[in-house]
């Protein structure tokens, strides 16, 4: 399919990106790995009057790993998690999320920051970054703000993020070398969308889980934790009995949707069998201390 017509500006400074987007008044969109952007031009479900490209901006492609956290910039790349030396034990959450994305091709184009404008709730970031508790960064003409994840993902393919303002950061909370942890999905095939992902953690205080999160994409019309289900860990010891439990509380507290070829009850079933496997591998799995 061929694209629509648009302009074309390569911005050198976030201020000139931001002033062309706020001059097209809601008209122009920005790219950067283009890997969620093009096929939406292709396909016509998008028609902007200019595309702003990112690819000169500076310092949107920096990770840094602090006390604070992991910060990852808007224009860092899939590629570029994946190959950072200290990622992996910094947040092996992410690590092992972003392993799961897609094919290499998109790895290498896809951006941090296209994911989290996108929010497809089958996509793994935002999954992450809601059940990791992130913080993204925006900045815009009227100067810059954070958003808790919670608070920026609205609806499936829609964010609080304005036409004129741009994504910057995404910021992880520090994570401790003791966290149980496990992330999980299920698609048709390798680097398909899941039609079911978990992501999971708990910190554990005297032989008992605490500080539960469980985040699910894919399964349903949005990203979202299961409350109901952390709350029925925490407290507890992860034994076999608990681990059916939450499983079990998972499953119901989900709220799968029905498609032509995967029914909302096989997908409730999915992340009972997710969220299981999960607890087993986090509950088993060996920590840094």
């Amino acid at each position: 399919m061929k694209l629509p017509q648009f302009e074309y500006a390569m911005p050198s400074t976030i201020e000139e990106a931001i002033a062309l987007l706020a001059a097209h008044r809601g008209e122009a969109r920005p790219i950067a790995g283009g890997q969620s952007l093009i096929p939406i031009l292709a396909f016509r479900l998008a028609g902007p009057s200019l595309l702003v490209d990112l690819r000169k901006l500076p310092g949107l492609d920096r990770i840094s790993i602090s006390r604070e956290g992991v910060t990852l910039g808007a224009k860092v790349r899939w590629c570029d998690i994946e190959a950072h030396r200290q990622l992996g034990a910094a947040h092996p959450l992410l690590a092992a999320a972003v392993a799961c994305v897609a094919h290499y091709q998109v790895r290498n184009r896809g951006t941090v920051g296209g994911s989290l404008a996108h929010a497809d709730p089958a996509a793994e970031l935002p999954g992450i970054a809601m059940t990791c508790d992130a913080e993204i960064a925006i900045t815009g003409p009227a100067g810059s703000r954070t958003m808790k994840a919670v608070d920026f993902f609205l609806a499936p393919l829609m964010t609080a993020l304005a036409p004129d303002e741009l994504i910057v950061e995404l910021r992880l909370p520090p994570w401790p070398g003791a966290r149980r942890w496990a992330f999980e999905e299920f698609a048709r095939q390798r680097g398909a969308f899941a039609l079911a992902g978990i992501a999971l953690f708990y910190d554990e205080q005297n032989g008992v889980a605490n500080n539960a999160h469980i985040g699910v994409i894919g399964a349903s019309s949005r990203l979202h934790r299961l409350a109901a289900a952390e709350a029925a860990l925490n407290g507890r010891t992860v034994n076999d009995d608990v681990i059916v439990e939450v499983a079990g509380e998972s499953a119901r507290e989900v709220d799968p949707v029905d498609e032509l070829d995967v029914s909302a009850d096989y997908r409730r079933a999915l992340v009972r069998a997710l969220v299981q496997r999960g607890l087993q591998a986090a509950s088993t799995r060996a920590r840094d201390t």
